[in-house]
């Protein structure tokens, strides 16, 4: 059960999250000197800075996982959070405390009032907000490492202050047009602004729209590309829902097999990007990386939402999947761990998302849709989803959430099928609440809860 928070702590947090209707301002001013004010915090620890569409949290809980197993002290920073706000900010591993926060607000709230009186100035966003909380908790906590999940872009994300130790640039993708555009050569600009002169940045393989512009970027700013998929080869042995027994073999070790607790061939891509970065840290001399500490820190990494596997009879598979990229991979893991079931999908959007595509991508293996309401004022009306569901060829409906799992669950039992929620991560923080679904299910299963 989550803990309540106090009054006060839940009136600041509301007043945090009415920021949002600053809307989202690209420039790194107000984040300047937000951490001016409070004497740079981010300076007072290495990190590790990850950007890139799909898989950016994925990797940063890598890595984070396996710098903590190695034995530093870890911050790991990351957006957006899915039941709590807390979440975005961990100390070795764990969410920063309601008293964590309140301490953090007392301290930033007047400053924030400094800073939009000052000429020029503005009201912080949200996210430049939380972002000064993050980097001033890794100070007060004294890690040894923190690793730095962008929000969005890059370039003028306000993550990106300050020197880090390594950048990293995981797959690019279509996303957030109205804010870095409908072009991925455009997009990959943004996302290579975090590379920073001098230092080393860990990607993977691009199309050649992106790999030209990541390419530039780097040779401009002097720095090293370290190609993950050059660098590490990662063997598959065995998948299920429950994860998948991988090998893992660098110039520099081989690894026993071990089970990575995540799905897809996109998440072996992932693990790449993340041995490199701690291989190329390794490298630097900015950390030791015995080789047990690397494997037990991959095989205990936990991310949720990305192809987690709620209950089973009838599996129940919740996802993150909102853009077309995202959306392709998650038709992939489903049709190769699915073995062929018909596929329910319960799925629903914000309306910046391209549903179209992510339809498109999902009709390979989708049989029904359930078209759902997003708890958010950002939410895409189910009708909108259905319409998207229907032009790909999938029997779609719309319906609540609750609604929806009870009527896919028949389904699934009836046809020897399996249920996949997916789409906006503010539907799977509603799901993994628990209020839609846990309740009815007590009801109809005599209070069984898996």
């Amino acid at each position: 059960m989550n803990p309540v928070p106090t009054d006060s702590l839940r009136i600041a947090l509301e007043r945090l999250f009415q920021r949002t209707a600053h809307g989202i301002r690209p420039g790194l001013e107000i984040i300047t000197q937000l951490l001016d004010a409070l004497d740079h915090p981010e300076r007072a620890y290495p990190y590790v800075h990850v950007a890139g569409t799909n898989g950016k949290g994925t990797v940063c809980a890598m890595v984070e996982s396996v710098l903590r197993h190695t034995g530093y002290k870890t911050g790991l920073y990351t957006s957006p959070h899915l039941i709590r706000f807390n979440e975005r900010i961990q100390v070795d591993g764990q969410p920063a405390t309601d008293s964590d926060l309140a301490a953090l607000i007392e301290a930033i709230d007047p400053i924030t009032e400094t800073v939009a009186a000052m000429p020029e100035g503005r009201p912080a966003t949200f996210f430049e907000y939380a972002t000064a909380m993050a980097f001033e908790q890794f100070k007060r906590s004294a890690v040894d490492w923190a690793v730095i999940e962008t929000g969005m872009g890059g370039r003028w994300d306000a993550t990106n202050v300050g020197s880090p130790a390594i950048s990293v640039i995981t797959r690019i993708d279509v996303d957030h047009v109205a804010y870095l555009g409908a072009d991925i050569g455009k997009i990959a600009w943004e996302k290579a602004g975090i590379i920073k002169p001098g230092v080393p940045v860990v990607c993977g393989a691009f199309p050649d729209a992106v790999e030209c512009v990541v390419q530039d970027a780097a040779r401009t700013a002097g720095s090293v590309i370290i190609r993950a998929d050059q660098s590490v080869r990662i063997q598959r042995m065995h998948q299920d829902w429950s994860g998948q027994k991988v090998k893992v073999e660098t110039e520099q070790r081989s690894l026993r097999p071990f089970r990575l607790p995540l799905v897809g061939r996109h998440q072996v891509e992932n693990c790449a990007l993340a041995v490199a970065v701690l291989e190329s840290l390794e490298a630097m001399g900015r950390i030791e990386l015995p080789d047990a500490a690397l494997r037990a820190g991959l095989a205990e990494v936990s991310w949720p939402a990305r192809c987690q596997l709620l209950k089973r009879d009838p599996e129940l598979i919740l996802d993150v999947a909102h853009n077309p990229n995202g959306a392709a991979a998650l038709a992939h893991t489903l049709a190769e761990v699915g073995n062929g079931q018909p596929v329910g999908l319960v799925i629903g959007f914000l309306d910046d998302k391209d549903a179209k595509s992510c339809m498109d991508a999902l009709a390979r293996v989708a049989d029904r849709c359930w078209a759902v309401p997003i708890p958010h004022p950002r939410g895409m009306p189910p009708e909108e989803v259905r319409a998207c569901a229907e032009r790909a060829g999938i029997t779609a409906q719309t319906a609540s959430l609750a609604q929806a799992l009870e009527e896919a669950t028949a389904w699934a039992i009836a046809e020897h099928g399996m249920i996949c929620i997916a789409g906006s991560l503010y539907l799977a923080g509603e799901v993994l609440k628990g209020r839609a679904w846990v309740g009815r299910r007590k009801r109809s299963e005599g209070g069984h809860k898996s």
